[in-house]
């Protein structure tokens, strides 16, 4: 958990990460971030700190893992309180 709040910080500190969220059900974790750039994605994959926690998540944490790069084409909001 500690080292994924750093990684979360720095994504966003350092990086422009934009918003992270994540959830955790039994053994399954999501974790979606947003970024304004594809190339900020790439920066941040290239990060040593992010580099090494990806190798020991591979190592310890998990025993798989996907990732997916999507664009948004809409996003609203519904506000049922009117």
């Amino acid at each position: 958990m500690q080292t994924a709040r750093r990684l979360r910080d720095l994504a966003i500190d350092e990086y422009g990460c934009v918003e992270f969220i994540s959830a955790v059900e039994g053994d399954e974790e999501i974790a979606v971030s947003y970024w304004e750039s594809e190339q900020q994605i790439l920066r941040w994959r290239e990060d040593p700190e992010h580099v090494k926690a990806q190798e020991m998540g591979r190592k310890l944490w998990y025993k798989s893992c996907q990732v997916q790069i999507c664009k948004i084409e809409r996003d609203y909001i519904v506000d049922q309180t009117v």
